[in-house]
């Protein structure tokens, strides 16, 4: 959780976790018409929605190991292009890339998921701080200030958002929002399923039953006990991968968790998945800092009616 964590790749301001050879292959990837790309800034409600879209693909019978959600769903920045190649089709792929980076042709679909600032920058705060040594100061108002300077992992959450939103009525874009999920899952999934094919939002609409079944699913206590409860297995999980199943770069995730140094206590990999945790964690400073950089960025775009009714500062 320090400016030193992160370095450029190719124009990527980037975790050092991430390894240089897999973010070019990833950078340098060609679509396939039949890839559908769930991309958003980290902490926007990616696994949720990765996790729904599965469901859809598979009748509400999504993957029930971290590893096959994986494997199903790949990291490509952490995965390089080989999870991609790799990947059981019909699949989905997730990039936390800016538009201008993001593997891109008319063929392919690019659903993209954006929340509200406040509580991004509060969701990935404990999300960084899981994976930093204790031996490091992580004080949520020094991670604020990197947030603001987009000297995180991704880079500046407004220059991510703002990129994609410029694209947001393209006819193989789908933009919405974590809070417009939250408040309308059923209408929002059948939207995310026509967008899909038309066959996935047909069957949903035609049996009542499996639409249930597809939101259930992927509810969220049904994704903690997934991802919370299954994290600390892992790493002996990918090591039993047989071999027409695994990757050789998923190697960086057994690197990651294989961690020596004591790290900050988790909070889980999926956490509350509330709207508006923000109120409990900045201070009237602090609110300060983040409103007028807000402003400066926002310059000259509407992007912030996205969050119209909810009252931010």
């Amino acid at each position: 959780m320090n400016i030193d964590d992160c370095r450029d790749v190719d124009g990527l301001w980037i975790h050092k976790f991430f390894h240089e050879d897999l973010i070019r292959s990833t950078l340098a990837y060609k679509p396939r018409q039949d890839d559908i790309f769930i991309v958003t800034y980290p902490k926007c409600g990616t696994t949720w929605t990765q996790y729904l879209i599965l469901s859809i693909l598979t009748d509400g019978h999504p993957p029930k190991t971290v590893v096959d959600f994986m494997l199903a769903s790949p990291f490509m920045e952490m995965m390089g292009a080989e999870g991609a190649d790799r990947m059981p089709r019909p699949g989905l792929l997730k990039t936390h890339l800016p538009f201008n980076l993001q593997p891109y042709s008319p063929q392919a679909k690019y659903i993209y998921v954006t929340r509200n600032p406040y509580d991004v920058c509060v969701s990935f705060y404990y999300h960084l701080k899981a994976m930093t040594p204790k031996t490091v100061d992580v004080a949520f108002s020094k991670y604020c200030k990197l947030f603001i300077e987009g000297k995180t992992s991704f880079g500046d959450y407004f220059d991510h958002l703002l990129s994609w939103y410029a694209h947001r009525n393209d006819a193989n874009v789908l933009f919405f929002t974590y809070e417009q999920l939250k408040k309308d899952t059923h209408f929002w999934t059948l939207k995310i399923a026509d967008f899909m094919g038309d066959q996935y939002g047909k069957r949903l609409r035609e049996d009542a039953a499996l639409l249930g079944k597809v939101i259930n699913a992927s509810s969220l206590k049904n994704m903690q006990g997934i991802f919370n409860d299954q994290m600390h297995t892992l790493v002996k999980d990918m090591l039993s991968l047989s071999p027409d199943k695994a990757i050789k770069s998923m190697e960086v995730y057994r690197e990651m968790l294989a961690h020596k140094d004591p790290l900050h206590e988790s909070e889980g990999f999926v956490r509350k998945g509330i709207v508006g945790d923000w109120k409990s964690h900045f201070t009237s400073e602090q609110l300060q800092e983040m409103k007028p950089w807000t402003t400066e960025k926002t310059k000259g775009s509407d992007v912030m009616d996205l969050w119209k009714d909810m009252d931010l500062p």
